[in-house]
């Protein structure tokens, strides 16, 4: 009996149980100093609209559908609970003058001083889809014709509903997108540790995603661009299998324009399913990844790990999906956990679209490349570009990966 008892001992599920109870003691360690990285500035988690107009402040009208249920307190428009359904609202957000591109110039206290703050200047709720479309619409009408486009941003976990509200305003501020802004926000707590949370609510929305993407398909829009950052990816790809799956975008296909998954907190196994679901796109997937993503190694961590595709190391073997890879790993980020280098892409958003255009998705040579189209090991058809520009936000050379043309 005591030699029984002794080798029980050493079975490999106490072993296993031992390993799971260190992985939970790892991350208890670890949280903390991720909680302090990811300290937020503002003094309120949403504020007030401000009334004062500041001279060279630029004002966007932000379309939102969102899953969140509403907030008690009018201010805050939406929390981090789940709501019944699709809610539809619009919000117009001040970028001030001196802006820096790559920078939320959060209010140090409410409503925020427009001459140097990002600040609300409207916020309202709109009463269904059928006034969302409607007033999407009317905003598209005031574009040219061949503008009309749309700009649909998904935020990641960890995120409350006002900050990627401004991260929206940010991105199509720097780009300088005509598109109209539309943000579609998922129920998350704003909570580091609230990760599994944040998960199943992103699991939820996948189907409320999927009916704005057909929404905005059926709209007056010539075209949709995408960008889901972190764990927004999860909701948006699996939004873009359903729709493969139930063939909703027949007729409209020629409508989707660019699709960025920006630092995607998605299994690369998983990933790997569902393109197979989807399949090889007609127009590439832009995926952005950073090997020195944090958070996404907190990510890894807890999902036993696993290699998430915003950080997979493996980079040229995406491409086989269609996909042009741009590597920031050697961009320092100004967020410690690396995971918003994003958002300092858009300030060069008209060179980026240059160099895959006419750099790597052809093969020729674009006049901002500084080394053209260098052999990539893994693969004899895929090539890298490395690109290095003259802009204060990115200091340092972007890798661009890609299949070459044929």
């Amino acid at each position: 009996m005591r030699q029984t008892a002794f080798v029980s001992r050493h079975d490999p599920q106490p072993a296993s149980f031992a390993w799971s109870r260190l992985r939970a003691l790892l991350l208890v360690l670890v949280l903390p100093a991720l909680l302090t990285a990811c300290a937020r500035p503002g003094a309120a988690p949403m504020y007030p609209p401000s009334l004062a107009v500041a001279p060279g402040a630029t004002s966007h009208t932000i379309l939102i559908a969102t899953t969140r249920k509403r907030s008690g307190d009018p201010a805050s428009m939406f929390s981090g609970e789940r709501g019944q359904g699709i809610q539809y609202a619009e919000a117009v957000v001040s970028v001030p003058p001196a802006h820096a591109p790559g920078y939320i110039e959060w209010p140090q206290q409410p409503p925020g001083n427009p001459a140097t703050e990002f600040v609300t200047r409207e916020s309202t709720y709109l009463d269904g889809e059928k006034q969302f479309v409607q007033a999407l619409n009317q905003q598209l009408a005031q574009r040219p014709p061949g503008h009309r486009d749309v700009l649909l941003f998904i935020h990641g976990y960890n995120t409350l509903f006002p900050e990627g509200l401004y991260r929206l305003a940010q991105v199509a501020h720097d780009s300088k997108a005509q598109g109209v802004p539309v943000y579609f926000s998922w129920a998350s707590r704003g909570e580091l540790s609230g990760y599994v949370y944040d998960q199943n609510s992103a699991t939820i929305a996948r189907d409320s995603l999927e009916h704005v993407l057909v929404l905005l398909a059926h709209s007056n829009a010539e075209k949709i661009n995408v960008l889901a950052h972190s764990m927004g990816n999860w909701v948006t790809v699996e939004a873009f299998r359903n729709i493969k799956m139930a063939g909703e975008f027949r007729g409209y296909g020629d409508k989707m324009g660019a699709i960025i998954l920006a630092s995607p907190d998605i299994d690369v196994d998983v990933f790997r399913s569902q393109m197979a679901r989807i399949g090889v796109p007609k127009k590439p997937f832009l995926i952005v990844l950073s090997r020195d993503d944090r958070a996404l190694a907190l990510s890894r961590f807890i999902a036993g790990d696993k290699s998430r595709l915003g950080d997979y190391k493996n980079a040229a073997d995406l491409t086989q999906y269609n996909a042009i890879v741009v590597d920031l790993s050697d961009v320092k980020g100004e967020n410690p956990l690396n995971h918003d280098k994003f958002a300092e892409l858009a300030a060069i958003a008209p060179q980026l679209k240059q160099v895959l255009e006419s750099g790597v998705h052809t093969g020729e040579t674009s006049p901002v490349e500084k080394v053209a189209n260098a052999p990539v090991d893994a693969a004899p058809d895929v090539v890298k570009t490395v690109l290095s520009l003259p802009v204060a936000a990115v200091a340092a050379p972007i890798v661009i990966i890609a299949r070459a043309a044929q």
